[in-house]
């Protein structure tokens, strides 16, 4: 029977919209196929109710409701698939977000580091990272803020981390400088803002690239200043854990429109015409075919003129439209982080005689990712303990990403420097996790969280 009413519906609507022009036909259809796609999301992804102990309380995850699937499938009837219109309204938005001058959507935050790294290594720059040089880095990080340093040749110089921010040790910047020292690369962990004032005095001082992994920490501050925006790149990341999703995906910002134009070009294949999407036939810059390559005596397509040696690391369509309608939705997102990690710290409290709490800068105002906690030395418990007791409670964890970096099979045998033996980033390793904040949790998931963590703690007390 209800196939029956589907085809005949279908019919109908065929039969009525026959005498109309194609174009009216294809705007009727169109707005029929949102509207019914929206009430499938309703319908199809409404929320469960919370079962204590038996649903799943994530530490991330995508918060979302029809916009984004009435985005998405508004992109595919386009069935442009590359960057287009939504990649256009993406980038506008993120740049009156951030208050940027330029912003690069890529395909992850991965790529977004890869591309940051590549465009500081530029010949089209005065002075360009070359192989050799040392950037200072924390070895508390996750791999791909440092993978892009050892595919382009460059020697990281580690670190150490703060206990309780996680973030690098500002103290020890002057003992990792050499005189092969070009360029400072961290991210701000867990959304949790490093102490930029000092840092950038130190970048200044020294005459220094500064490059910001941001891909944790969109929409903190740092004395009311974005951070990403204090160096010379920013990156985002926009996969599924993070404060804004696209699904894969992720951002290149700038305030320098000639690294801004470099780094899209090797995101573009290494190739220097920057024209975006349904130019004119002649580009915007209406030279397309008088560029000259000097190698060859005369002119080329500016399509297929490369400078850089750059990779196809582009968003597609859909995932702009998706991320669009998650734009919209930020600033909830961001408070809800932050009232989420209130309630956590409040709750959490009482158990400070074993866990270590986060701490911030007084400057800082954090968008925060996750809820980091230490399990203190002596504690009558290990991680472990803590950590699968929570997962019993199917309670997610995670720990503090790589840890030592250098403990990481795949990095043990790179080329770096280490500034002291980094006993802060070992006890992260063998002590640090995190749980959730994410908007996704709501009051019963949060004093669910809160009671079993309780529960844990009667023992020792």
């Amino acid at each position: 029977m209800i196939t029956t009413l589907e085809r005949l519906g279908t019919a109908q609507i065929v039969e009525a919209l026959e005498e109309l022009p194609a174009d009216q036909q294809k705007e009727i259809l169109r707005r029929q196929i949102l509207d019914l796609v929206a009430h499938y999301t309703r319908i199809a992804h409404a929320p469960r109710p919370f079962v204590p102990g038996e649903t799943r309380v994530h530490y991330a995850g995508r918060v979302f409701d029809e916009d984004e699937l009435v985005h998405a499938v508004d992109a595919v009837l386009d069935f442009w698939l590359t960057f287009g219109r939504f990649s256009q309204a993406f980038e506008q938005g993120l740049k009156a977000f951030l208050g940027v001058r330029d912003v690069i959507p890529v395909n992850s935050g991965s790529s977004a580091n890869l591309v940051a790294i590549t465009a500081l290594t530029s010949s089209r720059l005065e002075r360009p990272l070359q192989p050799g040089d040392e950037v200072i880095t924390p070895a508390m990080a996750f791999p791909t803020t440092i993978a892009p340093l050892v595919q382009n040749n460059l020697v990281p110089v580690f670190v150490d981390c703060e206990i309780g921010t996680y973030n690098l040790d500002v103290e020890q910047l002057e003992a990792a400088l050499s005189p092969r020292t070009r360029a400072v690369f961290f991210a701000h962990t867990l959304g949790n803002p490093a102490p930029m004032d000092l840092i950038v005095e130190f970048v200044r001082r020294h005459d220094l690239y500064l490059i910001e992994d941001a891909c944790d920490a969109l929409g903190s501050t740092f004395d009311g200043q974005m951070v990403g925006t204090f160096g010379h790149f920013g990156t985002l990341s926009f996969y599924p854990a993070h404060h804004i999703t696209t699904g894969e995906g992720g951002a290149v910002f700038t305030n320098r429109p000639r690294l801004g134009k470099i780094a899209r070009t090797v995101r573009d294949w290494g190739r220097d015409c920057w024209c975006g999407y349904r130019n004119p036939p002649d580009g915007v810059c209406g030279r397309r075919f008088e560029w000259k390559i000097e190698a060859l005596g005369t002119t080329y397509d500016h399509r297929y003129l490369f400078t850089e040696i750059g990779y196809n690391l582009k968003m597609t369509d859909l995932q702009a439209a998706i991320g669009v309608a998650q734009l919209q939705k930020l600033p909830n997102f961001i408070a809800a982080r932050k009232r989420n990690f209130r309630r956590l710290y409040e709750g959490l409290k009482p158990y400070e005689e074993y866990l270590l709490l986060p701490t911030w800068h007084p400057k800082a105002d954090p968008s925060w990712f996750a809820f980091p906690l230490l399990v203190r030395e002596g504690a009558p418990f290990r991680r472990e303990d803590l950590t699968r007791f929570l997962e019993s409670r199917n309670i997610e964890t995670r720990l503090l990403f790589a840890g030592n970096i250098l403990k990481q099979p795949a990095y043990r045998h790179i080329r770096h420097r280490i500034v002291g033996d980094l006993p802060n980033t070992d006890r992260v390793m063998r002590n640090a996790f995190f749980v959730g904040v994410y908007p996704g949790l709501d009051e019963a998931r949060l004093d669910y969280m809160l009671a079993t963590f309780a529960d844990f703690f009667r023992r020792f007390g």
